[in-house]
């Protein structure tokens, strides 16, 4: 059943603000009101509250997850002046994806009811209305412009929107329920038998820039060009039936088939057949989004990477081919191959993309792209290669960790869509990345060509603010002065003399070195920061032991660093730090009990120096710590000027940040100790360095 138009990604390049504005709107409230359908397949509280799988919150967070997001955006960027609900946001802010600094831990969270998360995204939601309807707008629309926020934040629940259906598809089927706006295909049929094509030798080339008509997610720019050698392709996607056979031949039982991690994967689930798939007595059924139905054997086959990579495994052994999963480059010659067109503005889709045909996968004969079929839509493809930085990668500065934390080798892009997939996500562009055991609405089909040469890594971190931080806190020593990190945990260890040493707080940790050297005196350190770039570095560290990166020496000339904990003498902390994500502002209600909190150049960087300070009080147990250090470089452009709470004439006087630290903390706090002055030097090439003063204030806790 072919339903209404899903209103598709506007154009940012026009030159008529009215019906930009127009445009917005319709896309925001047509967003906005898919995901809370989505929702609504949600049988009751329960639903909302247990979790599908192991590895991910329970669905309230994902509801809550996209209006925060949302408004925590539109407030570093200036177009929303306060908060909603401080609580929530602290709460729905970050855990989406299974990385080491995610807080899967219940015990940390008192979810509120869906009631309560409803309401106030309708808080949220008017504050957006309002502001796309009054907002300054010029045009046209980049990302260095203020209105790129709001279209971000759209395009954000979009993904969510996909993610969670993937999410309500593992909920216990009797916590879901069937809905009208999600009704799935019902056309089934003989599989058809599949053959391969040939593919001939072409160019790639991509260059997207930031002024492209269509928003973009910061993996998608810069310039990419590859020659590709001719392969063969299968004409369809690997279908239910063309799977059985792998499946029925004891595939998941056959080692040789599975690749290392693919092979741990296995053994720990005890998969024997697609998660999807569900035997009863002799007959197969397949688990959709809100219904089990009989197994559509001619749908593609929905599985994780392993899993495909087994099958093109077993398969190549069967036919004696050099049989694989394509690469990304390998998808863009299929889409020029067959001429696939982009989803189009007021037409419906040639593809089961951008939920224009039903709520499901669908045959995988009903969509031909010339000699193929499923170049794009039903589901997303899996391919051999995993994200990477194209040349002139750049982050974003409101969101710089959309893909910065995926470029670890462990995740490897999907191509093409699924029938849920749309905005940004229906492009040809697009980039997305998940990890080899993730499920999405994701299957695959297969190539033969020659074996892939190793594809784009990084195992050095390149970018030069990761690498300069990485240097600073664990690399050498500059001018014989100490390492600045290191020199703030002995201050903040000495001051606490005979005081009890459970918990410390490094807010603000960065890369995290000063995290590790407090784990030499206090049982149990967090380091918080708000950039998952620098808590990367730290996460390694913990993780590995090790960290590589490399560091500009002149031009385009470099030099390649390794460090190591041992080497520092922190090799035996490990097991005492841990790190997450956190907005200092407005900090999760579990971190607090602290016995010390190091806040190491870290005030003139808020938004809400005042804030935090008002604050902090709450965090720390009474005759705690809290260090202060602070070169008090204030900028308007990470402090608005009514927020500095130094640094200025008062009453014709002059008024220090220190003068301004007394006055903040006076009601909680009593200065033990003159400050003092600790330097620093960033290197920023082989034959250039800062070099700064930090004062550094230690005050203790006695209200």
């Amino acid at each position: 059943m072919t339903q209404s138009l899903f209103a598709r990604t506007p154009v940012l390049n026009g030159n008529d603000a009215v019906t930009t504005r127009k445009e917005f709107l319709e896309y925001f409230l047509s967003t906005f009101n898919r995901y809370e359908l989505l929702f609504e397949t949600l049988v009751n509280e329960d639903s909302y509250q247990v979790k599908p799988i192991a590895l991910r919150h329970p669905l309230i967070f994902y509801f809550g997850h996209t209006a925060t997001f949302f408004l925590n955006k539109l407030l570093l960027a200036g177009l929303l002046k306060e908060r909603v609900n401080p609580r929530l946001e602290s709460m729905f802010a970050v855990g989406v994806d299974e990385m080491s600094w995610d807080d899967l831990n219940d015990a940390n969270y008192d979810w509120p009811t869906s009631a309560e998360v409803k309401h106030y995204r309708h808080q949220v939601r008017d504050a957006i209305i309002n502001l796309i309807q009054t907002a300054p707008l010029t045009l046209p629309i980049d990302w260095n412009h203020p209105w790129w926020v709001i279209i971000m934040g759209i395009e954000h629940e979009r993904i969510h929107l996909e993610t969670s259906s993937v999410l309500i598809r593992q909920q216990a089927l009797e916590l879901v329920q069937p809905h009208a706006a999600w009704q799935a295909c019902t056309r089934s049929g003989d599989a058809p038998q599949n053959d391969l094509v040939t593919i001939p030798a072409g160019k790639v080339a991509l260059d997207k820039k930031e002024s492209a008509a269509e928003y973009g997610w910061d993996n998608e720019y810069g310039l990419h060009e590859a020659d590709v050698a001719e392969f063969q392709a299968s004409r369809y996607l690997v279908s239910n039936a063309e799977f059985l056979e792998f499946v029925t031949e004891g595939g998941y039982a056959q080692e040789e088939f599975w690749a290392e991690e693919g092979l741990k994967w296995r053994r720990y689930t005890l998969a024997a057949h697609p998660t999807f798939w569900l035997r009863k007595g002799e007959v197969w059924w397949l688990r959709l989004m809100i219904e089990e139905v009989a197994m559509p054997w001619d749908w593609p086959v929905e599985v994780n990477y392993h899993e495909a990579k087994a099958f093109c495994n077993w398969k190549a052994q069967k036919t004696g081919l050099t049989l694989r999963l394509p690469s990304e480059d390998e998808w863009y010659r299929l889409c020029d191959f067959a001429s696939v067109a982009e989803v189009k503005n007021g037409e419906i889709a040639a593809s089961n993309i951008h939920l224009d045909h039903a709520a499901s996968t669908c045959p995988v004969t009903d969509f031909r792209h010339g000699e193929l079929f499923d170049v794009t839509g039903n589901v997303w493809q899996w391919t051999e290669t995993p994200i990477y930085p194209f040349s002139g990668f750049k982050v974003h500065p409101l969101y710089d960790d959309f893909t910065t934390p995926t470029f670890d080798g462990r995740h490897n892009l999907i191509k093409g869509g699924s029938w849920i997939s749309c905005g940004n996500e229906a492009l040809h562009s697009a980039r997305y990345a998940f990890r080899r055991h993730f499920f999405q609405h994701a299957g695959f089909r297969y190539v033969v060509a020659d074996e892939l040469a190793s594809v784009p890594a990084s195992h050095y971190e390149t970018d030069k603010l990761i690498s300069e931080y990485a240097e600073f806190h664990y690399g050498d020593s500059f001018f014989g002065i100490a390492n600045f990190t290191k020199s703030l945990a002995d201050i903040a260890i000495s001051a606490m003399k005979d005081k009890p040493a459970r918990k410390a707080l490094d807010l603000g940790c960065a890369s995290g070195r000063a995290t590790f050297e407090l784990a030499r005196h206090f049982e149990h350190v967090e380091g918080v920061d708000f950039s998952v770039r620098l808590i990367e570095s730290g996460v390694q560290m913990a993780e590995k032991g090790e960290l590589h990166y490399t560091l500009v020496d002149e031009g385009q000339l470099v030099s390649y660093k390794t460090r190591t904990l041992a080497s520092l003498g922190l090799g035996n902390l490990k097991g005492k730090v841990e790190f997450s994500q956190g907005d200092a502002c407005n900090l999760k209600p579990i971190l607090s009990n602290y016995d010390l909190i190091l806040a190491a150049n870290l005030i003139d960087r808020l938004y809400s120096p005042k804030k935090f300070l008002s604050h902090v009080h709450e965090r720390l147990n009474i005759g705690g710590i809290l260090l202060i250090a602070s070169p008090y470089t204030w900028l308007e452009e990470h402090t608005k000027r009514e927020e500095w709470i130094g640094g200025f004439k008062k009453d014709a006087e002059n008024f220090t940040t220190l003068d301004g630290l007394k006055e903040q903390l006076s009601a909680h706090f009593r200065l033990i100790a003159e400050p003092v002055d600790v330097p620093f030097v960033i290197r920023e090439t082989k034959r250039k360095f800062q070099h700064s003063l930090s004062e550094v204030t230690l005050w203790e806790r006695i209200s």
